[in-house]
């Protein structure tokens, strides 16, 4: 690659870049740390595609970048399937509510249109799990999404699914990145848009159809719900599942209704933080509702706060997953299903797998990323086991096959059967989670997220990945380095190799500590078990200090 200032120089005076791209960089011509952190590299293309701030610069998510991925997309479906196929199945395109979501789902669907490409394109903002669903539905090769999910307003990102609607896994990733990393310029790419390959489209009442197949429980609901979808896609496809559920008691926070990137009303859109739940809170406290419901931009993540005598009180991600799990569990004839399956990550609890066990239910686990956890689906058609749920600390789960990415629509579905079968036995999702607990130990589950922006961040976070495998930090505990060869579970192969350590204790405890793919941060995850709360409380904090001190992370 060139020197970072001959590119800056390259997007700043060439004519083929537009006055907005230009002007923008010559607002910081004289900053040379921004010029870098803008240039230095490309934004990466990792297995599920690429995110990032916005703006203008290689490492960064703007229409000549979504240009690039896209024309590079396009050859790889080229070489993989023939120009008939990739005519008439052609690819589903999908965007949330974010600033520039429908402009770079526009981009994209010009470039494949322009290679003879079929793209039926959604007319409206709508959940990824939608997308997903589409691929399979349309019997499209393959689907893109623009989203950067939960991240704040500032990103956008860009995502790839294969034929099966699964996020691609790292061997055709690494296809896909080969043939992007061949155009190296700029000017080859044609944004013009062939009006003949492109169809609008709308499968929001084919998705809600097949969510709906998995409601366990038809009887009238008395639960009271109030929902927010944070300004997302979540409006339409939730409040639709809701009602025909049978859910007649559901408010909506009116001022998160609306759809609007920049996420007015919230410090960041995501779910799993309470402050984008305050104003659900607030209606659910006015009304006396019993449970808050929110789905984060692109709806495959959702938060939930349960009113309590003590207030509302909101669910971890690995708390929520369990209660669905237990719900789908006592609802299901496990005994009809072959080979019934639970599947979850390596950063998520075990309380889910021992409700699972217990019943019969095989589990498994792969590395984080739902997109390995839709993988798991296409190798049970092979192998005779029945995927019945999916989940992942980080507030994703799926509950049948209808996707292959996680579903907040569907979760938010069961979570909510769950609590009105609760709520008929003077029950809440509280309460069952302490009989849990009873059952099958207390874990006290955290994540710990430290955000070290800019290539100097890159840097360091590589830097303490390295300190953690160089050195034996806890010699009290079993040290598993995911960059190696690990056998998968399930006489699956050999997992992917990825970015992780986990430390595992003799009392089942563990943690693990692994960059993010998406965002500049590096994520401390904790799972620890003991006799009680409190007990639990406090040797998480002992364990927190001490890494926390190690890597000098404050």
């Amino acid at each position: 690659m060139k020197n970072y200032k001959d590119i800056f120089l390259f997007w700043k005076t060439d004519s083929f870049f537009d006055k907005d791209t230009q002007d923008e960089l010559c607002a910081i011509q004289n900053d040379d740390k921004e010029i870098y952190d803008r240039f230095f590299q490309n934004l990466e293309f990792g297995t599920g595609g690429m995110r990032g701030i916005m703006g203008a610069g290689i490492n960064r998510l703007n229409k000549y970048t979504v240009g690039r991925a896209t024309q590079g997309f396009s050859n790889y479906l080229l070489n993989t399937y023939s120009a008939h196929e990739c005519k008439t199945h052609g690819v589903v395109i999908a965007y949330d509510t974010r600033i520039n979501s429908k402009y770079f789902a526009e981009i994209s669907s010009n470039i494949l249109s322009n290679h003879g490409i079929k793209v039926y394109l959604h007319t409206s903002p709508v959940p990824t799990p939608q997308l997903s669903f589409a691929v399979k539905h349309l019997n499209a090769l393959a689907g893109i999404v623009i989203t950067a999910s939960h991240n704040p307003k500032e990103y956008n990102g860009y995502k790839i699914y294969d034929e099966n609607g699964c996020q691609l896994v790292p061997q055709a990733a690494k296809a896909v990145y080969d043939e992007i990393e061949k155009i190296t310029d700029y000017r080859s790419l044609t944004f013009e848009r062939n009006k003949e390959y492109i169809i609008e489209t709308d499968t929001t009442d084919a998705f809600v159809s097949a969510v709906l197949k998995e409601s366990r429980n038809k009887d009238p609901k008395s639960l009271s719900v109030v929902y927010t979808p944070i300004h997302g896609s979540g409006k339409i496809p939730v409040k639709l599942t809701l009602e025909k559920d049978g859910f007649k008691d559901v408010l909506t926070v009116a001022s998160q209704e609306i759809p609007d990137g920049s996420f007015p009303t919230v410090v960041s859109p995501n779910p799993e933080d309470r402050r984008a739940l305050e104003q659900g809170i607030r209606l659910a406290e006015k009304h006396s509702a019993d449970i808050v419901l929110g789905t984060d931009p692109d709806s495959d993540r959702v938060g939930v706060a349960v009113n309590t005598k003590d207030g509302f009180k909101l669910l971890s991600g690995n708390q929520i997953g369990a209660l669905i799990l237990d719900y789908i569990i006592k609802n299901t004839d496990l005994s009809k299903i072959n080979k019934p399956s639970v599947v979850k990550t390596v950063v998520t609890s075990e309380l889910g797998a021992k409700i699972a066990s217990k019943n019969g239910m095989e589990v498994f686990s792969t590395l984080t990323g739902f997109k390995y956890i839709g993988e798991k689906i296409g190798q049970f058609e092979k192998t005779g086991h029945t995927f019945v749920f999916g989940y992942e600390e980080s507030f994703g789960y799926l509950s049948g096959t209808h996707a292959r990415d996680k579903d907040a629509v569907v979760s938010s579905m069961l979570i909510c059967e769950a609590a009105d079968m609760l709520k008929k036995q003077g029950k809440n999702l509280c309460n069952r989670l302490e009989e849990l607990y009873s059952e099958y130990g207390s874990y006290l589950d955290k994540l710990e997220s430290f955000t070290l922006p800019g290539a100097d961040g890159i840097e360091k976070i590589k830097f303490m990945m390295k300190k953690l495998r160089e050195n034996d930090f806890f010699t009290e505990a079993v040290k598993t380095d995911y960059t190696k060869d690990l056998p998968a579970e399930g006489g699956f192969g050999i997992l992917p190799k990825s970015d992780v350590l986990k430390y595992t204790f003799k009392d089942s405890s563990w943690i693990a500590v692994r960059p993010s793919g998406t965002e500049p941060k590096i994520k401390i995850y904790y799972s620890i078990k003991e006799k009680n709360r409190p007990g639990a409380q406090k040797k998480f904090e002992a364990i927190s200090a001490k890494i926390r001190e190690y890597l000098e992370l404050k």
